[in-house]
């Protein structure tokens, strides 16, 4: 039914309504002395009439959809009833000196009752007869008998496409326990959950609490995980009543959700007055970080950013996704270099001048630089001093550099490259116009390279899934996390320090890989686990600062500085330049020998 039809159906029901409601009050009080022709009685009906008309289209009667309808229609039918009831009580008053009170007290009740019930019969007729019950309907139980799960069962209750059916709520507020919403029951609490699920047969659990913590998330996931229902969880409530997200879209339980700690939230206003209108340099730019950084950065309106990389592949990707959405706004530029070409390096960082350089190439794969370990040198560590040295002489003014946790007491080749990176760029911020600074990630949750990536095709094939060693830990954040700290890091950054992100307690990998096993609607005893021994290179324990660099102090919430120390810029120089020409065991050892030494000459009190 188009939009001016279903008005005029509605505004002829509302009309033959109002004309008869009123005429029969009259004659139900007055029956002796009733005439349908009487003149205050016929102005009155017109009155009544126009005035309802008015305030219907005022209150949004006609607006409204009906089949939704619930306290709020309510109350807009009684403020237009009110209102033209006290308008044709007013003008009667006018015209005759009198004020029939019975008359309109009973035509308000018959309008209130009428034009009320002709709106929810629609609906009561709908949910009844139109919203058939579609066959093999999956069975749901809905974790939070709260706004959003009312949400949730008045959603799936009215789209019947969705195929699935709502059979109670699980609540941990015991005075909800045995009452009734939407008409269904509240079966019990968190703890009940693998029995309810066995005793009504169910399919899918929502988790409708979209306030919850992530502890809380871990907590209810467990006892989800427990049970053979396939478990969903609800998007934000506000993306749900601005209308964002539907019911329909619920998603599947992530594992950063069970990381069992909070997301950092960074300062964007500050990062914001740092970038807009400024010209960005990001190396890396295709990978995993790069790429993300790439992402924030548009948001916040750069006058140019300039894509560097040496993929082409990647940076065609990137590029085609930040052009469809930016492209009208910002100045994109893609770049086709290799950090290890310093005259390449040079020339870009001259033809652009960019105010920020965040640097984020660097090989990163810790087994793979174990054997290679010639071009995690080459890379790491000279690709870094290139790009460091030409933001130095070229006056930028910051520089970040992407750095990790792996750079701390390395036993490992690539940790080691990192340690020197980080020093390079350390002796280049002590008297350089340019600020600059690192930022130590831990592992970023579905980055090229990470574990995530490698269980999930691991049981997508039926497994196993390899895990090194059941003790190994590992600190974990999530790509958005790891972009946005490198921003932070360049508002926060006065001049070579390290930047490390508080993110929690460690997690154990095999726990790791249970979760998501689960995740994928398996059992563990369905894929298994199978522990492949400590790579080289590996350790069992990561650290984020070792015992030197220690600060308790937090420059920003969850977000600590390093006190710098590194070695004299002469000796570390010297030594990089006679790394290509050592053999790789004597390259290897010379690395981990000086990216373990605790203290150095140089020590640089940044907070």
């Amino acid at each position: 039914m188009t939009y001016k039809k279903r008005i005029f159906y509605l505004m002829v029901i509302d009309s033959i309504i109002v004309m008869t409601s009123i005429f029969i009050s009259y004659f139900l009080l007055v029956p002796a002395t009733w005439n349908i022709f009487s003149p205050v009685l016929i102005a009155s009906s017109l009155i009544l009439l126009i005035s309802h008309h008015v305030f219907a289209h005022y209150y949004g009667l006609y607006k409204k959809v009906w089949q939704y309808s619930s306290i709020n229609e309510l109350v807009a039918i009684m403020k237009a009833v009110s209102f033209s009831i006290i308008l044709t009580g007013v003008a009667q008053l006018l015209m005759s000196g009198a004020f029939f009170t019975r008359t309109l007290a009973i035509t308000w009740m018959m309008h209130i009752l009428l034009i009320g019930g002709s709106r929810f019969a629609w609906r009561m007729y709908r949910d009844t007869y139109l919203l058939k019950e579609e066959e093999d309907c999956k069975k749901v139980l809905v974790i939070g008998a709260g706004a959003a799960g009312t949400m949730v069962v008045r959603e799936l209750k009215q789209t019947p496409s969705l195929k699935m059916k709502p059979i109670g709520f699980v609540d941990d507020d015991f005075t909800k326990h045995h009452l009734e919403i939407m008409s269904l029951p509240v079966l019990g609490g968190v703890k009940e959950i693998v029995r309810l699920v066995d005793e009504f047969e169910v399919d899918h659990i929502i988790i409708a609490i979209p306030s919850l913590s992530r502890n809380e998330i871990q907590r209810i996931y467990k006892e989800c995980s427990k049970s053979k229902a396939q478990t969903k969880i609800l998007p934000l409530l506000g993306d749900l009543m601005t209308g964002k997200v539907k019911v329909n879209q619920l998603r599947e339980v992530q594992v950063e959700d069970l990381l069992g700690r909070e997301p950092v939230e960074l300062d964007m206003e500050s990062i914001a007055k740092k970038i807009q209108n400024k010209v960005i340099l990001i190396t890396g730019a295709g990978g995993s970080i790069g790429s993300e950084i790439s992402r924030q950065v548009s948001k916040f309106s750069p006058q140019q950013l300039i894509l560097l990389g040496h993929g082409e592949n990647s940076i065609y990707l990137i590029d085609l996704e930040l052009r469809k959405a930016y492209g009208d706004s910002i100045n994109i530029i893609p770049v086709i270099a290799d950090i290890q070409d310093r005259e390449r390096i040079f020339e870009v960082v001259r033809r652009y001048r960019p105010d920020v350089i965040y640097h984020a190439a660097a090989h990163k794969h810790v087994p793979l630089m174990e054997y290679n370990p010639i071009e995690a040198v080459k890379n790491n560590i000279l690709g870094t001093k290139n790009v460091a040295e030409a933001a130095h002489e070229l006056k930028v003014g910051k520089f970040v550099m992407v750095s990790t946790d792996k750079a701390v007491n390395p036993p490992n080749i690539m940790g080691a490259t990192k340690r020197f990176a980080e020093m390079i760029v350390q002796n280049l911020a002590v008297d350089s116009t340019t600020t600059f600074a690192a930022v130590r990630f831990g592992n970023v949750l579905g980055s090229r390279g990470s574990v995530i990536p490698l269980f999930k095709k691991q049981i997508k094939a039926g497994g196993p899934v390899t895990v090194t060693d059941p003790k190994m830990t590992r600190y974990f954040m999530t790509i958005p996390e790891a972009s946005r700290l490198v921003l932070q890091a360049g508002t926060l950054a006065k001049g070579g320090e390290v930047f490390v992100l508080d993110m929690g307690e460690p997690v154990k990998i095999v726990d790791l890989a249970k979760n998501l096993i689960r995740l994928s609607g398996y059992k563990e005893d369905e894929i298994s686990i199978k522990f492949s021994g400590i790579r080289p290179g590996e350790k069992l324990y990561e650290e984020l600062l070792n015992d030197n660099e220690i600060q308790d102090e937090q420059v920003y919430t969850k977000i600590f500085v390093g006190r710098s120390n590194y070695m004299r810029k002469d000796e570390l120089y010297h030594i990089i330049e006679g790394l290509t020409t050592m053999s790789s065991t004597e390259m290897s050892k010379l690395l981990l020998d000086i990216a373990n030494t605790k203290t150095f000459d140089r020590e640089l009190d940044l907070v």
